[in-house]
């Protein structure tokens, strides 16, 4: 038993390095230890909701889903497609996503304040023009405020389907608050503060949203051609699957996605819970693998 206890812990600690690796980047550790070990007052509390919320493997897929529902934005797509470099270096850009959420949501006040200051320096160069002819700019609020809606719409779906212990109704309310503080810091006028008010500001987007080329080469891109090893294939597979489920139907149906909602509730819902919680089991915080 012991060989086998011991031979488990090896197998997750590689498991659990490797993900870790992919998601936070060569910097990973040093961040790390500078995000939860820097003393100094924090944004959140311990006993915040966002910190359950971000720390849950539950984000890997509301992660994704959030990337689809915000492509069906046009002018948030051309933002991503002309300036991020999304396709050609994927890894390093969701590592410095990670490393954003890890930073405003463990790090220290200033901490928090310079990676916002440095995501709005960014923001102020991403500029230009869709192919229909309508300009953008990424520090356009109502731009800024779609990003940040369909991420805290995903992120807390993803959460109360698939984290391992989901927010009661104020838990969620509360979410919706402690996100704010990052959307105003962001640049956001007026973000919502509760499940209500994000319903409203994302049904005042519909007419906004439609299906593009580009929107749609995004989804192949990210569901069916991922820069992922060979091995990771089968889970992540199982990941973007149910990052399709989470999606409003509209949303789905916009970007051509197929869905079958007998087999979701059956098969693909079941596999999700499984695969987080492998992934939750190989970077429990007790390991030091928390990003």
């Amino acid at each position: 038993m012991g060989v086998l206890a011991e031979g488990g812990a090896v197998l997750r600690d590689r498991i659990g390095q490797a993900i870790f690796s992919r998601v936070a980047g060569p910097d990973g550790p040093d961040n790390r230890a500078r995000i939860h070990g820097t003393p100094g007052p924090r944004w959140y509390g311990p006993d915040r909701p966002v910190r359950r919320v971000h720390g849950d493997a539950s984000m890997f897929i509301g992660g994704l889903s959030a990337l689809l529902l915000q492509s069906l934005h046009p002018l948030a797509m051309a933002a991503v497609a002309g300036h991020s470099g999304f396709r050609g270096d994927p890894w390093g850009r969701l590592q410095r996503t990670s490393t954003f959420l890890a930073a405003t949501t463990y790090g220290t006040a200033d901490s928090a304040q310079r990676a916002v200051d440095r995501v709005r320096a960014v923001h102020e160069t991403v500029r230009g023009t869709t192919a229909d002819g309508e300009e953008y700019r990424a520090s356009d609020p109502r731009l800024l405020c779609w990003v940040h809606i369909a991420e805290v719409d995903m992120f807390l779906r993803a959460h109360q389907r698939y984290g391992a212990s989901p927010l009661d109704d104020e838990g969620c309310d509360a979410y919706v608050a402690d996100m704010a503080r990052v959307a105003t810091a962001l640049g956001v006028p007026d973000p919502p503060v509760d499940r209500a008010g994000l319903a409203e500001r994302l049904a005042a987007y519909r007419g906004e949203l439609r299906s593009t080329p580009e929107a749609r080469s995004t989804a192949r891109f990210l569901l069916l051609n991922p820069p992922v090893p060979l091995l990771a294939r089968l889970p992540y597979g199982v990941l973007a699957a149910n990052a399709v489920s989470l999606l409003p139907g509209w949303a789905s149906r916009a970007l051509w996605l197929p869905r079958i909602p007998p087999a979701e509730s059956v098969c693909v819902r079941p596999l999700g819970t499984a695969v987080t919680g492998v992934i939750r089991w190989a970077l429990a915080p007790t390991r030091d693998t928390t990003p």
